[in-house]
């Protein structure tokens, strides 16, 4: 999980200057890092193609609740979950993004070989991770947010806006695939 600095935040090629009140407390961030930043890495992780471009996304998702100091949650699930809504919004935009659609060979025939499990070939984090990535969505993300973050098909359906049978469609649907991409 990348580390975020909340001081100064790059947007693009642009630095957004944050003056004092108009921004959560830094308590309340690093809070909102500690308890939720593993499962809003997770799912920027299953839902672009790069680490890179994940950690950009995740730095942008919570830069946005830095940033949204107005916004009341109720408890720690309420944040969570807006907090992986706006994730998967940027995952999706991102991977909307024309520039995204077609990479250069010579791009990617410069990209060096790691030792992260989660982008080496042959390991069992690298085989999930890629058959989340083969996933379509709407399966994808209802799975994800059942089978990774143990959210309910209900709670889930608030969430993405979908009726709850659809949710517990789209669940099975999900963990079919899984099941027999792993096996």
């Amino acid at each position: 999980m990348p580390k975020v600095d909340i001081t100064d935040a790059v947007v693009g090629r642009d630095t957004i200057t944050v003056g004092e009140g108009n921004m959560r407390s830094e308590s309340d961030i690093e809070q909102a890092l500690e308890l939720h930043g593993d499962a809003v890495w997770r799912a920027c992780v299953l839902h672009v193609s790069s680490c890179a471009d994940a950690q950009d996304i995740y730095q942008d998702t919570f830069l946005r609740y830095a940033l949204a100091d107005e916004h009341v949650f109720t408890d720690d699930e309420h944040r969570k979950a807006w907090l992986l809504r706006v994730a998967l919004n940027k995952c999706k935009d991102f991977n909307k993004a024309a520039a995204r659609k077609c990479a250069p060979l010579n791009d990617l025939a410069a990209t060096k070989p790691t030792e992260d499990p989660l982008v080496k070939p042959g390991s069992l984090a690298f085989e999930v991770v890629d058959a989340f990535c083969r996933m379509t969505d709407p399966p994808k993300t209802p799975a994800y947010l059942a089978i990774c973050e143990g959210y309910t098909a209900p709670e889930i359906s608030e969430m993405i806006d979908a009726p709850v049978n659809s949710v517990y469609t789209w669940i099975s649907r999900g963990r079919a695939f899984l099941k027999e991409a792993l096996l």
